[in-house]
């Protein structure tokens, strides 16, 4: 019986890339990752990001498995403190994971309504984690506050003795006789370097940065998100992170423009000001915009036609964040079986 492979690379360094990395790291294999853009530069710098398996079909695998990983992590991050002073954001704690347990409110406009995803939630986190209210439902799940995290990311993969290689893989042929395995995590990428997949699409985002206040002359401190996303084309959502507020937002299936959209953004305004009138309060410091790597169903499989090992993981959509340790964790799997 042949012995797995030591030598993994991982082509990608967003939050699917990352996580599938540490993970690998973490099983005994030495990991490369090879990627063009850093992750403060992937559109994983863009997410909310609330855990919430938002349009993520042929995902039921994957989806509890993220769960629990990002419970744990709220978890420890909570038993050693997160508090984070003004002005020091930037300052990294390697052992604590920027991950929260946050409640909020998700609108429901269909009915039925969508509560495919209240299984695993109440699997993982039991009946008072999910809550039914007029008009939608109140739940308590994990918030990842997405810069931090990426960094923190990036430094428990490099702590686990991941090396980094920041350049364009043009064809998975120049990595024949370099690595064991390829983890295609690209994104958007992901199907050129398979070939041509033109399944892969991508779904323009836009939204807005606010200041969070302090629940005094800077206004009020924000810690509910809402939702209100069952229709596509007004989907509206507010994360509040400790210092700033995530506010959304759109989704424009086949649309390559990253850059942002006045009228666009005024119409963002002026929804989530209808479901959070204490925005009105606050500073806008920033928009932007980018394209989530959709795919009718992810793609976490075996390619075979390679003169090497190659796994896809890509697809993700809107859900990179919350499908990521999920993700991971099936990629382990995967190459265990090569």
């Amino acid at each position: 019986m042949s012995s797995a492979p030591t030598r993994i690379t991982v082509i990608g360094a967003g939050v699917i890339g990352l996580s599938c990395a540490c993970d690998l790291a973490n099983a005994g294999h030495e990991v490369t990752v090879i990627a063009d853009h850093g992750p403060g530069d992937t559109v994983s710098a863009l997410a909310g990001a609330l855990w919430f398996p938002y349009y993520a079909a042929g995902t039921e695998q994957v989806v509890e498995r993220s769960l629990r990983r990002f419970v744990e992590l709220a978890s420890l991050a909570d038993s050693v403190g997160t508090d984070v002073p003004d002005g020091e954001v930037d300052d990294l704690t390697d052992d604590v994971p920027p991950v929260q347990m946050r409640t909020g409110l998700l609108h429901e406009r269909l009915a039925p309504p969508d509560r495919s995803w209240v299984a695993p939630v109440v699997k993982v986190l039991g009946y008072d984690a999910v809550q039914p209210v007029d008009g939608g439902v109140r739940a308590t799940l994990p918030m990842i506050m997405t810069s931090r995290y990426l960094a923190w990311l990036m430094d428990s993969c490099r702590m686990n003795g991941v090396a980094f290689q920041w350049r364009t893989v043009a064809s998975l042929e120049e990595l024949t006789g370099t690595t064991d395995a390829v983890v295609i995590a690209g994104g958007l990428r992901g199907g050129e370097l398979l070939g041509g997949d033109d399944a892969v699409t991508p779904v323009r985002g836009q939204l807005m940065l606010f200041a969070n206040g302090d629940g005094g002359e800077d206004g009020p401190l924000l810690t509910d998100w809402v939702v209100d996303s069952d229709d596509p084309s007004h989907m509206t959502y507010v994360f509040p992170r400790e210092d700033e507020i995530v506010v959304g937002g759109t989704s424009e299936p086949g649309s390559w423009d990253e850059t942002p959209d006045q009228a666009t953004a005024e119409a963002i305004l002026s929804r989530a000001e209808a479901l959070v009138p204490e925005l009105t309060e606050l500073p806008i410091i920033g928009h932007g915009a980018g394209l989530r790597p959709a795919r009718e169903t992810v793609r976490i499989e075996h390619v075979d036609g390679y003169d090497l090992p190659v796994i896809a993981a890509y697809g993700h959509g809107g859900a990179g964040v919350t499908l990521s340790w999920g993700t991971a964790e099936r990629v382990v799997e995967l190459v265990g079986e090569l």
